[in-house]
């Protein structure tokens, strides 16, 4: 919501990142509500008495007043609406929000207002602090991703012949996004086979609200096959790896993760 004065405005924003800047200064990305992708300075918060300091740390939900500047805009004054303490609690959760924010950043611009990509961060975010289906949360994050951008993969049918998608294994194409029938796919090089079951909680995540998922968490086996083709498909369409991966796998080669048993509720289809 604008102010009165048209030098300076206010808005709900999520810290994505920060880097240092001077002596006493950082300049933060930001993703807004009613901006969407923005960066801005926070003049002095490095300082031991800064006020602004403990609202703009990263995944911190926050209520913004900004000055606008001569290159950048300036952040005066910083009030947390949500500081999502549980996720700094818990290393692999603190992993996976940043693989949401890289992926996230990764994919936008400087290019105005995106309210329901806003409210897919968020959300997300409050699901990873709160809920035990990391997984499950992330590859839903990941396919709204998609789906805003208009990068939304075809999976019921074949993206080359058009035929309906059956119960077998199949192959997906990054470069004609989405699911090939075997017949076609085992014709062409960049096809990567995927199993009929991976495929099958692909589908169902992509098709689904968050309501009829949020139970679902993935079988390990298909979890990894699921993450792996995901990944793969992301590299491509940035044409470069993300980092936040990596660190994840770190995080649980050290610490390792929680097994859990998948919960009913997701047919064939």
């Amino acid at each position: 919501m604008a102010s009165k004065d048209a030098r300076s405005y206010r808005t709900q924003a999520i810290v994505l990142s920060h880097i240092e800047y001077g002596e006493a200064d950082r300049i933060l990305k930001l993703f807004t509500l009613e901006k969407g992708k923005i960066s801005a300075i926070a003049k002095g918060v490095r300082k031991i008495r800064s006020r602004k300091a403990g609202h703009l740390e990263p995944f911190t939900h926050v209520n913004l007043f900004l000055a606008k500047g001569r290159n950048l805009d300036i952040i005066t004054q910083a009030e947390t609406i949500d500081p999502f303490l549980g996720l700094r609690d818990n290393l692999e959760r603190v992993a996976f929000a940043s693989y949401v924010m890289e992926l996230l950043d990764r994919f936008t611009y400087e290019e105005g207002q995106n309210v329901g990509l806003f409210r897919l961060l968020a959300n997300t975010l409050s699901r990873l602090e709160n809920q035990p289906n990391t997984e499950t949360i992330v590859h839903y994050f990941e396919l709204r991703l998609l789906d805003l951008l208009g990068f939304r993969p075809q999976l019921f049918e074949c993206v080359e012949c058009g035929k309906v998608i059956q119960e077998q294994d199949q192959y997906f194409s990054p470069l004609l996004g989405g699911v090939l029938c075997p017949r076609c796919g085992s014709t062409r090089g960049d096809a990567w086979p995927v199993e009929k079951d991976t495929l099958r909680y692909f589908r169902h995540l992509q098709r689904s609200n968050w309501g009829q998922v949020a139970s679902i968490i993935i079988p390990e086996d298909i979890e990894t096959k699921l993450a792996d083709l995901i990944t793969r498909y992301f590299t491509y369409l940035l044409e470069r790896k993300l980092n936040s991966p990596t660190f994840l796998r770190e995080v649980r080669g050290k610490y390792g993760k929680d097994n859990s048993q998948p919960l009913g509720g997701l047919g064939k289809k």
